[in-house]
């Protein structure tokens, strides 16, 4: 098993460019096999979960070249396999994304219920409830979704609560059903955006992505295209987080600043500058006193949930107490045992974190719960001025950041990533 080990201390400086949208890739890459002309997708991130999704394509029998590390080219007509294997579902949630875009190409779709990071319940129920009202018949059981329709009509669908997964899911779907769909409560978030846009490059007609109604008019078929991904927006919110808790001045090139309104709203109530130009965005928190805030997690345009552990070490650092209240999934404060091994002083109660805010990190053996908590404990550890710090697990890290402690160590992190104990020792010979 690999590990991350880190001697932090080092403010952060320097410039790092966010690769493309790891949420938004994985819709993109479902939506690709929903033509029989060839469809090619650059900026794609080389991650884990990307490179699943990519294996679950081929396994159902879609043409997939890689033409460069970062870009692919998807032919669905060779496509002889309608079921997706338990062994993709179980490692990303994102694989149910298949379920609507064979459902619309095909009318037919079986997927495994999924699984993915254990952040909390992420029930399936709206993108079931979508399939319905369009005229699919749908069925549970052996662990298994299948959905079926002698053909697809346009519907009238309210979310119950907002959801990206379900949005995306009953938007490919849509695209090919017959007549008008109206999704209302659809979530807002970019990537949602972003499958609409591709969809249009393909020929669909879609509206409103980016609203709280979407507007779907069904045509006949697809056609190939040519699509970029768009940054990531969580990726870029990692590392302002790591500028801000190393009281560094980092520049992060490649984003959409709206993206990140959120993020940068919430680092300068804390004290950090934030300077915002075309298609990047600087953190300064040289020589600035962390302050407290609250924070609480919204659906998009409010603050990321995949942003609350690494909004939550920063805050671990300020004067003052915080509080930062999860109001999307309940089981998103696992990290804060580990944390504390670290110095942090949170205590939870319920869906709130109580911080106070202490004078530093130090550094500690922690283990990476989940994606986004592996990555905020990533930051403490870069901002612990005593010790060394080793973060075991990191394969959830690896699911969504591509490269990271490559891009860490360009900005001035003492990181790296280590096989084992002997290499562990050898680390730390060298930076003591």
């Amino acid at each position: 098993m690999e590990q991350y080990v880190i001697k932090g201390g080092t403010p952060l400086s320097g410039s790092v460019d966010i690769g493309g949208a790891k949420n938004a890739a994985l819709g993109l890459l479902a939506a690709a096999i929903m033509t029989d002309e060839d469809v090619t997708i650059d900026n794609l991130p080389n991650v884990n979960d990307v490179n699943v999704l990519l294996g679950a394509i081929e396994d159902i029998g879609a043409t997939v070249k890689r033409i460069d590390e970062h870009t692919v080219r998807i032919n669905g007509s060779t496509i002889d396999s309608l079921s997706v294997d338990y062994d993709y579902i179980k490692k990303i949630r994102a694989s149910y994304y298949l379920l609507g875009a064979l459902l619309g190409k095909y009318k037919k779709a079986e997927v495994a219920l999924p699984g993915g990071c254990a952040i909390g319940a992420r029930p399936i129920d709206l993108h079931l409830k979508g399939f319905r009202a369009l005229g699919a018949n749908v069925d549970t059981k052996y662990g298994l979704v299948s959905a079926e329709a002698e053909a697809l009509y346009g519907s009238h669908i309210y979310m119950d609560k907002v959801s990206v997964g379900a949005t995306i899911n009953v938007l490919m779907a849509a695209a090919l059903a017959e007549g008008k769909t109206i999704i209302e409560n659809a979530a807002k978030e970019p990537h949602v955006v972003d499958v609409a846009n591709f969809l249009n490059s393909m020929g669909a007609n879609i509206r409103g992505a980016g609203t709280d109604v979407i507007r779907v008019v069904g045509v006949e078929r697809l056609h190939g295209t040519t699509y970029s991904v768009i940054p990531d927006q969580i990726e870029a919110g990692t590392f302002m987080c790591a500028a801000a808790a190393t009281h560094g001045n980092v520049l992060i090139r490649n984003v959409i600043p709206k993206h990140l309104e959120a993020t940068s709203a919430k680092l300068a109530d804390a004290g950090c500058i934030i300077q915002e130009y075309d298609d990047a965005l600087r953190v300064i928190a040289s020589d600035v006193e962390l302050r407290r805030t609250t924070v609480t997690t919204l659906p998009y345009p409010g603050f990321p949930t995949d942003m609350q552990p690494q909004m939550t070490v920063v805050l671990g650092l300020a004067n003052g107490v915080s509080t930062v209240t999860e109001s999307i999934f309940e089981n998103r404060f696992k990290y804060v045992n580990e944390l504390a091994r670290m110095g942090g002083q949170i205590q939870v109660e319920s869906n709130i974190a109580i911080i106070t805010g202490t004078d530093k990190y130090t550094g500690a053996r922690v283990a990476a719960p989940d994606l986004r908590a592996g990555a905020a404990l990533v930051i403490a550890g870069l901002a612990a001025s005593d010790g060394v710090t080793i973060v075991d697990d990191i394969h959830f890290i690896q699911r969504g950041y591509e490269a990271f402690e490559e891009k860490l160590r360009g900005i001035g992190a003492n990181i790296e990533r280590v096989s084992g104990e002997h290499e562990i020792q050898k680390f730390i010979l060298k930076v003591s």
